[in-house]
């Protein structure tokens, strides 16, 4: 539908009109028709919102959960809190719920138990704001905001992890289109991927019947990064699909499936290459920018994708802000695309360049 102006209808409607009648402006022909053209307008403006409605590419936020429920009953997924233990390492005493934590540069954690506590006790935390901003390395957590009676001194020994932002318009798009375009029914290989994927955090899964004989499955998933989840995902989604395993039809798969729930294998990918900066531009700013899009191309693979494309790595390059130029591109030690083991996903491990600016 074209985009039409009072304008256009008036001209349009004048055009229709015989010439023996007088059709230039302030004559009755004109005026009476320039004031239906005013109606007109309105009624095609809504005309031309209703029709881009019925079309699930021009949808966004609410509008676009309501389309998607009302058809197939898939919801948006929700953004999830990183979750993970502290350790006291100096002090006695209380710790009740809701008791925070924090990194220095003020992520916050909550304890989500109550309990007496000495040196050497763990407590479970979560992430006070959902998201991947939860999600930070080992040893990091180490300020109270809040003074707590004989507690002094806390750390976390591993890294928080499970924080993930809520689902996109273009992802939670993308899994409609999935659900109408790969039917499930009866607990086909199309059932046991979209159930992986209504847990939040995941972002792609492979399934695999019969993987250890009769009424066995294997799911194996990555997350919504297109990295190797943690464990708390994947009990998630095993608990979801077919809790402890049991074959029971406890879950959403029937009785007598048993499914198991893994990660992907991580395949690291090193890169180096030699690089001409463009203009001002720092060499570890570059750096580091490269190694954002290698990431973001490495996620648009995962599971799409039996390789990692030497050539797709020399287009990030030369598209990355302040690269003039490349050469001696290397992946994985060589030239030639990367082959990705069929449970696995390429997973970024080392971008190394050289400025050879002149």
């Amino acid at each position: 539908m074209s985009i039409k102006t009072v304008e256009t209808i008036l001209q349009e409607m004048l055009d229709a009109v015989s010439n023996t009648y007088q059709k230039t402006e302030g004559f009755p022909t004109w005026d009476l028709l320039k004031a239906a053209a005013l109606g007109l307008k309105k009624l095609w403006d809504k005309a031309f919102e209703v029709e881009k409605l019925l079309n699930v590419d021009n949808l966004e936020g609410t509008v676009l959960e309501r389309f998607v429920y009302q058809r197939k009953g898939l919801t948006r997924k929700a953004a999830t809190y990183a979750k993970g233990y502290i350790t006291i390492l100096t002090g006695d005493g209380t710790i009740n719920k809701g008791d925070l934590f924090s990194t220095s540069g003020n992520v916050q954690f909550m304890s989500t138990e109550t309990k007496e506590v000495t040196a050497g006790s763990v407590v479970a935390v979560q992430a006070v704001i959902s998201g991947a901003a939860g999600n930070v390395a080992a040893e990091t957590i180490t300020e109270m905001p809040v003074t707590l009676a004989g507690i002094a001194k806390v750390i976390n020994m591993e890294a928080m992890e499970g924080g993930y932002e809520a689902e996109t318009d273009n992802s939670f798009r993308k899994r409609y289109y999935e659900v109408l375009r790969e039917p499930a029914t009866s607990g086909n290989i199309y059932h046991y991927k979209q159930w992986a994927k209504e847990i939040s955090g995941v972002g792609e899964a492979k399934v695999f019947p019969l993987w250890q004989g009769d009424n066995t499955v294997q799911v194996i998933i990555v997350d919504s990064d297109g990295l190797v989840p943690g464990h708390d995902l994947i009990n998630q989604v095993q608990e979801y699909i077919d809790p402890g395993q049991g074959g029971t039809g406890e879950g959403a798969a029937p009785i007598g499936a048993y499914c198991t729930v893994t990660a992907a294998t991580p395949l690291n990918i090193i890169v180096s290459a030699d690089i001409i900066l463009r203009g001002a531009a720092e060499l570890e700013t570059v750096r580091q920018a490269i190694a954002i899009n290698i990431a973001a191309y490495l996620k648009e693979i995962a599971f799409k994708s039996s390789w990692v494309s030497v050539g797709k790595i020399g287009d990030v390059l030369i598209n990355t802000e302040g690269v003039e130029d490349y050469n001696n591109l290397i992946v994985n030690g060589g030239t030639v695309r990367v082959a990705i083991p069929e449970k696995s996903v390429a997973v970024l491990s080392e971008v190394d360049v050289n400025d050879i600016t002149e």
